[in-house]
């Protein structure tokens, strides 16, 4: 058997492609369905269905780089000539769904890959190339439009799929021609072939297909992420009344799960400061609304009841002394949260120009001594540590 395409046969290259395609396809199918399927309400089913996924992701980046060189081995070679070129319509469909099919093995794993990029955390891909993309940044918007894309991409592929193996099964028990026997070992018999045009018509029909399905992945994944913003379904907090109003900040979080940092924030808070400037002593409160946090795609379990726990402790409440500590501050109290209170020390630093005042701080917390996720008393996949970071900018009340 020739290593090589020929105008009648498919070479051993070509057949060693197209066969390791389809065993790593009908691979990552299942592995997504199932972890799809999978339950995580407990640390070793979140486990689970982590592993699940990540192998579903590196079969399906396999797939990605194997389709690559597959389409560079066939631009080089021959391309069999169909073995009824009379039946036009046949021909036609058969061509359209082959480059359904290039297409699809291409952007099927890349917009999926493009999607667990643009997210943070979960799953990680299990070759060593990270979890970013050059020039993916993190955005739970692209994320989703890549997502919705990558639903609408998988469907087309199976819809091709199907096809593609009804068509070869009418080959092989209708026609009872040499069409499927062309693809497996061995050389068969075929007569020598007329030459063929080859029209553009069913490429750009597939292309045609493909842009319908990228404008439809679009909205599905769009919409669905509006539909799901933590921002558009809350009850935003109250102003308060503070003797140094805010006018800009964030409280971040980082956690671990799996190895992999996993940084979100909290949209919506509010702060009481009082603060004496010439003493370096004060006091502050603050008011987080639980449910503004954004955790890349850790949002919905960690506002879920054995996390955070949104739905029925939808405030987190800090209160605390102001101090001064050599050059910078400390401010102690009670932080309660998920109906746990633990007093803590948050040190920071302060940089007061006229009526303007710049902070910056950072601790960590243990999860477990505010009840967050106690159905994982282990390390092995979320890391007990949780570090908080805040960083805010406030004018002093006139």
């Amino acid at each position: 058997m020739s290593i090589s395409n020929t105008k009648t046969h498919y070479g051993s290259v070509t057949k060693t492609f197209h066969w390791l395609t389809a065993l790593l396809i009908f691979t990552a199918f299942p592995l997504g369905i199932i972890a799809s399927d999978a339950p995580f309400t407990n640390g070793d089913e979140i486990a689970q269905k982590a592993w699940l996924f990540s192998l579903h992701k590196t079969v399906g980046v396999t797939i990605f780089f194997v389709a690559l060189a597959r389409i560079l081995w066939a631009i080089t070679q021959t391309k069999p000539q169909a073995l009824h070129p009379d039946n036009k319509p046949e021909t036609f469909a058969a061509e359209a769904v082959h480059w359904l099919l290039y297409l699809s093995l291409v952007i099927v794993p890349l917009s999926g890959w493009l999607h667990h990029a643009a997210s943070t955390g979960f799953a990680p891909i299990l070759w060593p190339l990270g979890q970013s993309l050059p020039l993916v940044p993190k955005s739970e918007t692209i994320s989703a439009f890549f997502s919705g894309g990558h639903f609408v991409f998988t469907k087309l592929l199976m819809v091709s799929l199907v096809l593609h193996v009804a068509g070869a099964l009418k080959h092989r028990i209708i026609d009872r021609d040499k069409t499927l026997q062309r693809m497996l070992p061995g050389t068969p018999t075929v007569a020598a072939l007329p030459p063929q045009p080859h029209s553009r018509l069913p490429m750009l029909a597939a292309t045609a297909v493909y842009l319908a399905a990228m404008t439809l992945g679009a909205w599905i994944g769009l919409a669905e992420h509006e539909d799901h913003d933590p921002a558009g379904d809350q009850t935003q907090l109250t102003a308060v009344a503070s003797d140094w109003m805010v006018t800009e900040g964030s409280i971040a979080i980082t956690v671990s799960q799996f190895g992999n940092d996993i940084t979100g924030d909290f949209s919506d808070w509010t702060a009481a400061i009082s603060f004496d400037p010439d003493t370096g002593t004060g006091t502050a409160k603050v008011n987080i609304n639980i449910a503004s946090l954004t955790l890349g795609s850790l949002s919905g379990q960690a506002l879920g009841a054995d996390f955070l726990d949104s739905a029925t402790h939808p405030t987190a409440i800090f209160s605390g002394e102001i101090i001064p500590v050599g050059d910078d501050f400390t401010t102690t109290g009670p932080l309660t949260i998920k109906g746990n209170a633990q007093t803590i020390t948050l040190p920071f630093t302060l940089k007061i120009t006229d009526n303007t005042a710049v902070m910056n701080g950072k601790l960590t917390l243990d999860r477990l001594d505010f009840g967050i996720g106690a159905n994982m008393p282990t390390e092995e996949s979320l890391k007990f540590p949780v570090t908080v970071s805040i960083a805010l900018t406030a004018t002093r009340s006139q």
